[in-house]
């Protein structure tokens, strides 16, 4: 963890107030907020979704959308107004003294442009290289970046690059001209928890290095927790707490604080089941319970160009038994999701045998898959993307009873309210459209349609990586009290342990297409056999020892 250094402070925000003009008035989205990051320094700036901290970001910026305007307050950068600039004076201070990184690297970075000429722009732009001499030092922020194969990288575009080096190259556009501030809006929420941990080790080396300022922003306290000297807390557009990482975590003042660290999965070693502990496995997998679905060797190639084809899946076996979850974990591109599908059969295997409740459906067509697709659904991670944004929410929770053609008009919004209270949303959800809900209560939607039909098996893919901590928490928990409730099996395929270890009875590890470790949470969790199993515990933000303590009495309180 980064420490701060006894000197002034390189940004101050002071009073800072921020709205937005919109169709239905001025909202405030920025209310009086302070804050100061030293040189050397990483200070995390922690909130939820609409908290205010990304406006605050942009506001150092001046990078702020063109409804909002800046009300009150200053923000000062190296003790020059930042406010006061024109902004042919903004374009001299912008990735020149202060760098962004973004956190979308999909929208941020240029798709028909090389990652190598979008490095390049930065220094000419800033008159720190030629044309010529722009490539290679390109190539030089690329290495400084954490890239793999910098000259390589650079000749690629975008597309053509994993999530985790395409946040590199916005690393190095960030740090192509030596800024003295960095600020890093939720660089990381995307990314799988190893490849998270490389890009903070990156960030962090930048300020032990080169002494380099880091403004962190992030809804993840445990990444916070792991890697900020200071934390600043943002509630409603205000700054409720702020103070040393450790005294932040370990006794938070502000309520608000308190309700977050609750929920941080990565912050509680394992959360208890609403009610009542989550039980633990037997030893033998006999015993959970009736098994429901066994895949036995399941192979899939997809094609390639040039008659060539990739190996997605690799003899993949999976037992799943009723009223229990079995998480499927690994990094982007280990297959887990792909092994999903088969099992859902929305993608055929190219070998193997998948038995649903003692009928082989492996081949399965015409009126035997149809009864699968009644008694297994799906829940989508992203909730903004997998609500048709036409529907009211009581057609998207009636499409399945009237794709099945199951019960009348009538019998259907009653079937609709009763799964709308089932998941903890007021009848009054039914009239409206997606667009009005948070994304806490989209995927709560989505669950109720899931459970429209009555169905044995529900595959939960990432269900919770869009959503912050507290309304991840609120999902898991519903989760886990509709299991109780109905006996349902869960496939839940996440990239995040500290949720896995919350919700999960087994966990299977999925590596290159090949489950390499399984068995039942408790073991893999505190005795893991396999070197990739014991990597991706050790990426799990938050898992500093000093936090044990409060991580410990944090259960306490949940529970």
């Amino acid at each position: 963890m980064t420490g701060p250094q006894e000197t002034a402070p390189l940004l101050e925000v002071a009073g800072l107030s921020v709205s937005y003009r919109t169709r239905t008035g001025r909202v405030e989205a920025v209310r009086g907020a302070d804050l100061d990051v030293r040189p050397g320094e990483i200070v995390a700036l922690v909130g939820e979704s609409g908290s205010g901290k990304s406006t605050t970001a942009h506001a150092v910026l001046r990078l702020l959308a063109p409804n909002a305007s800046l009300d009150a307050g200053a923000v000062r950068f190296a003790g020059r107004d930042l406010a006061a600039l024109s902004e042919r004076e903004l374009r001299t201070v912008r990735g020149a003294r202060i760098g962004l990184v973004p956190q979308d690297p999909g929208v941020a970075l240029n798709p028909v442009k090389r990652i190598g000429e979008q490095v390049a722009e930065v220094l000419r732009l800033h008159g720190l290289a030629t044309r010529r001499t722009a490539p290679a030092a390109a190539v030089e922020a690329l290495e400084r970046a954490g890239m793999p194969e910098p000259e390589v990288r650079a000749r690629q575009y975008p597309h053509e690059l994993s999530g985790g080096m395409r946040q590199r190259a916005l690393i190095a556009v960030a740090i192509a001209a030596g800024p003295r501030l960095i600020v890093a809006d939720e660089p990381t929420s995307a990314l799988d928890v190893t490849v998270q941990r490389r890009i903070l080790d990156h960030l962090q080396h930048l300020t032990e290095e080169l002494g380099t300022a880091v403004l962190l922003v992030t809804h993840d306290l445990g990444v916070a927790a792991d890697r900020a000297a200071r934390i600043a807390v943002m509630s409603q557009g205000r700054v409720v707490e702020s103070g040393p990482a450790r005294r932040i975590i370990e006794d938070p003042q502000d309520a608000y604080t308190r309700r977050l660290l609750r929920s941080a999965p990565s912050l509680t070693a394992v959360r208890a089941r609403p009610r009542h502990a989550l039980p633990q496995e037997p030893a033998e997998p006999e015993a959970s319970g009736e098994v429901l679905v066994t895949a036995e060797h399941l192979v899939k190639d997809f094609p390639l160009p040039r008659g060539r084809t990739v190996r997605a899946v690799d003899d993949v076996g999976l037992t799943l038994h009723r009223g229990r979850t079995l998480a499927l974990v690994g990094e982007s591109g280990s297959g887990k999701s792909t092994t999903a599908r088969m099992i859902l059969r929305l993608v055929p295997p190219t070998s193997g045998r998948i038995v649903f409740d003692g009928e082989d459906v492996t081949a399965a067509g015409g009126a035997a898959l149809r009864r699968l697709r009644r008694r297994a659904q799906l829940v989508y991670q992203n909730p903004y993307a997998s609500l048709d944004p036409r529907f009211s929410i009581g057609e998207v929770i009636t499409e399945p009873l009237r794709a099945f053609r199951v019960g009348d008009r009538a019998s259907r919004t009653a079937r609709a309210r009763e799964l709308l209270d089932r998941v903890a949303l007021p009848a009054a959800t039914l009239e409206r459209r997606p667009a009005e809900l948070s994304g806490g209560q989209r995927q709560r939607v989505a669950i109720a349609r899931a459970l429209a039909l009555e169905p044995d098996l529900v595959v939960c893919d990432e269900p919770v990586s869009a959503l912050d901590v507290s309304v991840q928490a609120q999902v898991l928990d519903l989760l886990a009290e509709l299991q109780d409730g109905t006996g349902l099996a869960y496939l839940f395929i996440s990239h995040d342990l500290a949720v896995v270890r919350q919700i999960a009875h087994r966990v299977a590890v999925m590596k290159a297409g090949r489950v390499v470790e399984t068995g039942a949470t408790g073991a893999i969790f505190g005795d893991p056999a396999h070197e990739y199993t014991r990597e991706l515990l050790a990426a799990i933000p938050g898992g500093d020892a000093r936090i044990g303590a409060a991580g410990a009495r944090l259960l306490e309180e949940r529970t």
